[in-house]
Order: C-alpha cells, then structure tokens, then sequence
C-alpha cells in the first residue's frame, strides 16, 4: 500500500504555509477548508438514504445497528451509538459502537490495533452480529484492516454491509453492498483525518442514525418524543416536548408527564382523553409509533 495515493494523505495546497499565518490568517484558511465538507457529504446523499432505509428495514425486524472503526473514526461511532439511547430511549444494545483497541481505546491512542483484521471479526462475534443486522464499517482512508475483517465476517453472514471513507475506490468501498465516500480532500494538517474526514463522518454517522430512528417511529414531527427525562434538563425538555404536542401549558404538561411517566404516553392521554393504562395499550397496539396511536398515521 502506498499511503501517500490516498486523498486523505495528500498535501492541501492552501495550508503549505499554515504555520506562518497569524491565529485569524490561521483560522480563515482551516474554516474556508471545512466549508466544502457539507458538500461533499451532500453529493452522497443516495447512498446515505439508501443506507437508512435498509438500516430501518432491519431494526423493524428485530435486527441491530453496529459501527466499527480505529482512531477517530471508532470514536465517532462510538459516540453516535452512545447517544442513541438517551435521545431515543432505545436499548443500549440496539445500536452497538466498537472500536479497535476497545474502550480503552476511547482515552487513549492504541494505533497498533488498527492493523488487526482478525480482531475485527472476532469484536463482532463477540456481540452477536447477525445476518439481519447492519454494520456500518468506518474508515477514513478506506484501508484499516480491522475495519474490512469486520466487514469480510458480516458479508459471510448475509449482514447489510455500509462502507463510510473519504477516498474514492478503497477497499472499504468495494467490500461493502452501499458505499458512503464523501471525498473531502487533503486535510488542513496533511493525514490528520479527524479534521474534515472527521466532520464528514459525524455528519453522515447523524444523518444514519437520525434517519433510522426516524423511519422506526422514534420522532414525532421533530419532537424527540422518546426522550428519557433522566436529568433536570431532559425533563424540563420533555415537558416541553410535550406542550408542543398537546397545546397545553407547562404547568398541565408536567403533571400529565408526571402521571404517565412517558413523554408518548402523556401525549396519547392528553390528546385522546384517557387513562394511562388505554394509552400504554394503543401505543403497545401500535409498536410505539405515537402517530399511529394518535390515529394519524396507516397502521
């Protein structure tokens, strides 16, 4: 492998002289460079709806979500699968985010790890990936070795495979069944892929998992109405959430968050005028879809 043919190992033209620039100088040219990332992820816009609906065609299923990755990019799908549980008040193991090293890995760089294909396969092994789940393999310079174990291991099963690099025809594009490469060039600091690599990843990683949660019931309107109030801020947000809802004013959306003790829930008693035990019921009826339980939506 000759790294320096990869688009994310290559020199931008425009930050030769970075060092020699004042902080403002500095700064203008690295904000001039990110720019261009939101179209790069833009031109990939297919690929990513693609990917979330087949993602949600297998979370509907009974199927899981997983992302693997090294370095920054591991982090990034770890950070997206953590968040997806207190956003969406779906199971931690719903959405599972592994990176090699594991988490010790999180605080502290184990570059070394990456090179391991085996170990790829053998992390998701240990959590169960299965042919009706998704793994999203992600990997910057499209090459990291953990990364395409995992994906050769879930390709061998019948899993969706979804390839996210910055780098046109890599290996992680050709190995997986829908490829996401939005090419955002030459990084400011050549080679430090968590700069634009990074923020077209987390752009993309936002937009899978959003969507999927999305196309699953898991929002209403734009209403994250799966929220868990587990902190002040969380609850005075689910009261919110539920006065935007109903119409009625904090002080009655509390109370009915209070009585129901779910955001869903207390909108379906509000809305249709019953108890708490009927709207559990008419939510059960409708796999948690609160606009099927609200009558709004086909069954």
């Amino acid at each position: 492998m000759k790294f320096e043919h990869l688009l994310t190992e290559a020199r931008h033209p425009d930050t030769a002289r970075i060092d020699q620039l004042s902080t403002l100088e500095m700064l203008e040219v690295i904000n001039a460079a990110d720019r261009s990332v939101a179209d790069a992820v833009h031109a990939e816009l297919p690929r990513i709806a693609q990917a979330v609906d087949g993602i949600a065609e297998r979370l509907e299923k009974g199927g899981r979500l997983f992302y693997t990755g090294a370095g920054t990019s591991g982090r990034l799908g770890v950070l997206d699968a953590s968040e997806c549980p207190p956003t969406f008040n779906v199971d931690p193991e719903l959405v599972v985010g592994l990176i090699a090293g594991g988490d010790h890995a999180l605080r502290h760089s184990i570059e070394g790890a990456e090179d391991d294909a085996r170990q790829g396969a053998e992390d998701l092994k240990a959590h169960g990936l299965g042919a009706g789940d998704t793994l999203v393999g992600i990997a910057a310079s499209g090459r990291t070795p953990y990364v395409l174990g995992g994906m050769l291991y879930a390709n061998q099963l019948g899993a969706l495979t979804v390839g996210l690099s910055c780098v046109p025809g890599s290996e992680v594009e050709c190995r997986a069944k829908i490829a996401i490469t939005p090419a955002v060039g030459p990084e400011v600091i050549t080679g430090s892929t968590r700069m634009r690599a990074g923020t077209a990843t987390k752009l993309v990683l936002n937009m899978l998992s959003t969507g999927a949660m999305i196309r699953t019931g898991m929002v209403y309107g734009n209403l994250m109405v799966n929220v868990q109030p587990t902190n002040e801020k969380l609850r005075n947000r689910a009261i919110r959430i539920i006065a935007a809802a109903t119409g009625v004013d904090e002080v009655q959306a509390e109370a009915l968050l209070d009585e129901a003790g779910t955001v869903r829930v207390a909108i379906v008693m509000q809305q249709l005028g019953i108890k708490r035990e009927q709207a559990v019921q008419r939510l059960d009826k409708a796999h948690g879809r609160l606009r099927v339980a609200l009558g709004e939506g086909p069954e």
